[in-house]
C-alpha cells in the first residue's frame, strides 16, 4: 500500500517546556510516511538547543523573528517537502493512529481540501476543548463556534459527533490540508498575525469550491492558551480585530454593509461592559481593533475581495445569532442552537 507523505509541523515559540512534554506523544505517531518538524519562531527560551540536544531526529527550521502564526507557517512551509501538511500546537497530545483517519479522508474526495480531528481537553478529558472541539461553525454576524463548544461552553463528549460532516473551518490547533492546495490558496493572510487566520484560509478555500471537513475518528487532547493566554489584551485586539478584517475580506459587499454596523455595536457593548467591571485593557484592545479595521478600509488595503454577487453555499453556516440563543434563550449547546444532530 502507498502512503501520501505527511508532514507533521509545530510552530514554536518560547514554548521549550511544551516540547519536552508533548514531542515524545507525537514520536509514537504510528503512520509509516512520516517527517516531524518545528519551526522555531524567533524563540529566546533556548528552543532550539534544546530541540538538537534532546531531539536530533526531529527537523528543525529556524526563524529570525517572531512573525507570527501565519507568517510563520507561511515562510516554513515553503521548505517542506510533502503531500499533505498537519500544523499542530505545541500543547497537543497526539494518539499513535491520529494521522490515518484524516488522510483517509482527504484522500477519499478531491473536493475536501482540509480536516481536523476530534479536540478534548488534555486537562479534562470528557470535554470538548474550545480552539476547535468537532469542528468549527461561525453564524451570520462572523462569531465562531464549534461542533461542542458555544462561546465558553464546552459539552462533554459523548458521541454526539462522531460522524465525519463537513465544516466552516478546520482548528488550526490541528489543522490537516493538501499541501498542493495550501499553496494553491497562498497560505494564511499574514496581516492576521495569529487568531482566526485559519477561518479565514477555510471560508477561502469553500469559495473557491472545497470543502472542509471534521474527522472524529481522530482525536487529540489541547491544553489551549500557551502562547497568549485568555485575557491578555493583545489576544483581545487581535481576535476582533481578524475576525472583522476577515468579513470584511469575505462577505458580499451587500451583506457587509449592514452586518458591520450591527458588529460594531455588539462590540462595543461588549467593551464598555469589561470598562465597567474593570479591565480597561479589554476596551482599549476592542476600540484598536475597529480603529485597525477603518485604517484598513481608508487605505483601500481593506478593500471587499468578495466577487460573488451573492454568497455562496457554505457548510457550516449559521443562519441565527449565536448571542441570540446563547444569552437571550440560554441554549448552550451545538444541538440546542442549530438542531442539528451530528
Amino acid at each position: 500500500m502507498s502512503y501520501p507523505r505527511v508532514a507533521v509541523v509545530i510552530l514554536n515559540w518560547n514554548g521549550k517546556a511544551l516540547l519536552e512534554q508533548f514531542l515524545p506523544f507525537l514520536e509514537k505517531s504510528s503512520y509509516p510516511n512520516l517527517e516531524l518538524l518545528v519551526v522555531d519562531n524567533g524563540s529566546n527560551d533556548h528552543s532550539v538547543s534544546f530541540l538538537q540536544q534532546q531531539f536530533p531526529q526531529i527537523t528543525t527550521i529556524v526563524l529570525p523573528e517572531n512573525i507570527g502564526y501565519a507568517g510563520g507557517y507561511n515562510a516554513a512551509l515553503q521548505q517542506v517537502k510533502a503531500d499533505y501538511f498537519i500544523l499542530l500546537n505545541s500543547d497537543v497530545a497526539v494518539s499513535p493512529g491520529w494521522i490515518e483517519p484524516m488522510i483517509k479522508l482527504l484522500e477519499s474526495n478531491p473536493s475536501i481540501a482540509a480536516c481536523q480531528p476530534k479536540l478534548l481537553s488534555f486537562r479534562d478529558k470528557d470535554l470538548f476543548e474550545y480552539a476547535g472541539a468537532c469542528g468549527g461553525w461561525v453564524d451570520k454576524l462572523g462569531y465562531p463556534f464549534a461542533r461542542g463548544r458555544v462561546l465558553d461552553y464546552c459539552e462533554k463528549d459523548r458521541g454526539q459527533y462522531d460522524t465525519a460532516a463537513p465544516i466552516f473551518w478546520a482548528s488550526g490547533a490541528a489543522f490537516c490540508i493538501k499541501a498542493n492546495t495550501f499553496h494553491e490558496m497562498r497560505g494564511f493572510d499574514v496581516s492576521f498575525f495569529a487568531h482566526q487566520e485559519e477561518i479565514d484560509l477555510c471560508w477561502r478555500l469553500q469559495r473557491r469550491g472545497y470543502q472542509i471537513y471534521s474527522c472524529p475518528q481522530s482525536v487529540v487532547w489541547h491544553v489551549g492558551g500557551g502562547t497568549l493566554p485568555k485575557g491578555n489584551s493583545q489576544k483581545t485586539y487581535l481576535n476582533y480585530r481578524n475576525n472583522l478584517w476577515m468579513l470584511a475580506k469575505n462577505l458580499p459587499f451587500g451583506t457587509l454593509c449592514w452586518v458591520l454596523p450591527i458588529r460594531f455595536a455588539l462590540d462595543a457593548l461588549a467593551a464598555y461592559k469589561a470598562l465597567f467591571s474593570g479591565d480597561p485593557g479589554y476596551w482599549w484592545a476592542v476600540a484598536k481593533s475597529h480603529f485597525a479595521l477603518i485604517g484598513k478600509i481608508l487605505s483601500r488595503d481593506g478593500h471587499n475581495h468578495n466577487k460573488d454577487p451573492k454568497n455562496i453555499n457554505l457548510s457550516g453556516y449559521y443562519s441565527g445569532s449565536i448571542l441570540w440563543n446563547y444569552y437571550l434563550k440560554g441554549k448552550r449547546t451545538f444541538l440546542e442552537i442549530t438542531g442539528i444532530n451530528a
